[in-house]
């Protein structure tokens, strides 16, 4: 055989690979540099992309290029403008009210991994509430803390009058009991609202102060109050994905679940370590690291939303299963 027949069968077969190629498109709504990229987008593109010999890829499209809305991922993905998505359930809270429980203060023990008891409950009490999809990761963050502008909290009574943005309904409830005004917005928006002083400061994990550069706006960290979680999906067009060949839906069922939330719960930790020890080390914020007692406080005045929460969605039954119950 010529040289240039082979040169010519090998460029042949290399361009039927790529027409055949399906790229999945994972829509992203914050910038390349947040932990989701590593952690989720990475990671899973890698893996699948390595079993199908590349006949099945995934690329993050970053910083809201398919839709800047955060709000709009879970629809962004049932309408098929994007094959998959990550987003927070708290941003659409009524349809996900079983899932939230996950989020209020010790409606799970923090010793106990959010992607292990999220799921844990999925199969039995969440699946309905993912309509259209396939959950391709369910995870937590770590634990929230007080993350404020020129406020420092040491007690409840401290957040008297103060508008504090929260991510959700059930954190709402937590912000409220501890008499504080809760602003729902998405975490893309908070920079420039502490900023401005349209609000006084954020619950919510410490990761933020990175991904979302919250230590240039915020100086004043509370740490160790009772004030639960986030909870996070990355979910798939059902459709899409029942339609993709049997080896390649392999390909993604071994590199999603269990272990891709894992990757992610650990990143956000890991990412949430750094940027605390980073605010300690600035020299020029306040980190009130609260005793065993003054967190008791915050704890007594949140006692009641988990059970009353829990008993208006009839969640008694998904909390129990992600406690292990």
């Amino acid at each position: 055989m010529k040289l240039h027949h082979v040169f010519a069968g090998a460029a042949l077969a290399l361009s039927a690979t790529a027409a055949s190629a399906e790229e999945l498109k994972f829509a992203n709504f914050t910038p390349p540099f947040h932990t989701i990229n590593a952690s989720v987008i990475e990671p899973l593109g890698e893996k699948v992309s390595a079993a199908t010999d590349g006949a099945l890829t995934v690329r993050g499209y970053h910083g809201g290029e398919l839709g800047a809305g955060p709000a709009e991922q879970y629809v962004r993905v049932v309408q098929g403008a994007a094959d998959m998505a990550w987003g927070l359930p708290g941003y659409t809270s009524s349809q996900f009210p079983k899932t939230m429980i996950a989020e209020l203060p010790n409606a799970i023990p923090l010793e106990t991994p959010g992607y292990e008891a999220l799921w844990a409950a999925y199969d039995d009490h969440l699946a309905s509430e993912f309509p259209g999809t396939k959950p391709l990761a369910l995870w937590t963050s770590e634990p929230n803390i007080f993350i404020m502008k020129d406020h420092d909290i040491r007690t409840p009574e401290d957040l008297a009058g103060l508008k504090v943005r929260v991510a959700g309904a059930t954190a709402a409830d937590v912000a409220e009991a501890l008499g504080a005004t809760p602003v729902q917005m998405p975490i893309n928006q908070v920079y420039n609202a502490l900023q401005t002083g349209l609000i006084d400061g954020v619950i919510t994990g410490a990761s933020t102060l990175s991904d979302f550069k919250l230590d240039e706006v915020a100086n004043s960290y509370t740490i160790g109050a009772n004030l639960g979680r986030l909870a996070f999906y990355t979910v798939m067009t059902q459709s899409k994905y029942d339609a993709l060949p049997e080896d390649q839906r392999a390909a993604l069922d071994a590199a999603s679940g269990m272990e891709l939330s894992t990757s992610a719960e650990d990143a956000w930790n890991a990412t949430a370590d750094a940027a605390l020890q980073a605010a300690r080390e600035a020299g020029d914020n306040t980190v009130i690291d609260l005793s065993e007692d003054e967190a008791q406080a915050f704890a007594d005045a949140v006692e009641t939303v988990v059970d009353s929460y829990v008993a208006e969605v009839g969640g008694e039954d998904a909390m129990a299963a992600m406690r292990g119950e």
